[in-house]
């Protein structure tokens, strides 16, 4: 699947903690089966080792369905099992050092709170932003609520996909 071709409709975030199902890849098909169009693998509770077995199992189920799938934070956990792209923070690696690293050929998101972080981000070379949180969560700690003025406005101003979060 090409970077233009992505679908960021339905973007699922993973958290082990919310899930009802045994295993996160029955979670993550059942998401698939009902719609989901990019699968983040965001689990910030395991060690390195941890997360590249369920990257690689979870790869599994996306490549099945041809759904791009997206590591969070990790640049060597995406590279290692060869997952679409990586998702950055504004704490992680800058994007021009990710692109370098990543290549052209992989997707690189990245966080973003206001108007500022999202042109930056999408000057580096951001594939896409995930912006917010627009609504409070309890799925991750130290959010900077994002209002929905300012989720238009990004919107309006960036020309690459955004997806809300939080």
């Amino acid at each position: 699947m090409e970077k233009a071709d992505i679908d960021y409709t339905l973007y699922l975030c993973t958290d082990r903690n919310l899930m009802k199902t045994e295993t996160l890849a029955e979670t993550v098909e059942q998401a698939i089966l009902g719609g989901c169009s990019v699968v983040q693998l965001r689990e910030k509770e395991c060690d390195t080792k941890e997360f590249f077995q369920l990257a690689k199992g979870i790869k599994q189920v996306t490549d099945k369905y041809n759904i791009p799938l997206i590591i969070n934070d990790r640049i060597d956990i995406m590279l290692a099992v060869d997952a679409a792209g990586v998702h950055l923070g504004q704490e992680d690696m800058p994007v021009k050092e990710a692109r370098r690293i990543v290549g052209e050929n992989k997707i690189i998101g990245v966080s973003a709170h206001n108007l500022e972080e999202a042109q930056k981000a999408w000057e580096e070379g951001a594939d896409y932003l995930g912006v917010g949180a627009i609504f409070g969560t309890k799925t991750k700690k130290n959010t900077v609520d994002t209002s929905i003025e300012t989720l238009k406005e990004i919107c309006h101003t960036v020309k690459i996909p955004v997806v809300a979060i939080g």
